[in-house]
């Protein structure tokens, strides 16, 4: 009955990741997207200059975790298109429904 908690651990730790990004960069996807290679090239150079032997090594599981570090930041960039789409219509629906229990009640919105 118990499941693993790992892929929560996971999602939230992306999410907050994102966030950080997104945050930093005034909500401006590109940005973030930028500011996150950056960080991710600047750990690849100190991975490199504290391991000289394993440097390739280093280097491509650097490459691999930024290029899944952006696939996530893509698909986190278009769910909160979603949600945004989403807030829109709960909004343009509450107010069809105020305005339709206004009027049962006199009120002129």
């Amino acid at each position: 009955m118990s499941k693993s908690k790992a892929p929560l651990l996971i999602g939230l730790t992306a999410a907050g990741g994102i966030g950080y990004y997104l945050y930093g960069a005034g909500g401006n996807a590109t940005v973030a997207q930028k500011n996150a290679e950056a960080d991710a090239h600047k750990l690849s150079a100190k991975v490199k200059s504290e391991i000289p032997g394993r440097a390739n090594e280093a280097e491509k599981r650097a490459e691999s975790y930024g290029a899944q570090a952006g696939a996530k930041f893509d698909s986190a960039a278009s769910t909160l298109k979603k949600v945004d789409e989403f807030d829109r219509k709960v909004e343009q629906k509450t107010a069809e429904a105020k305005s339709g229990i206004s009027s049962w009640f006199g009120g002129s919105k």
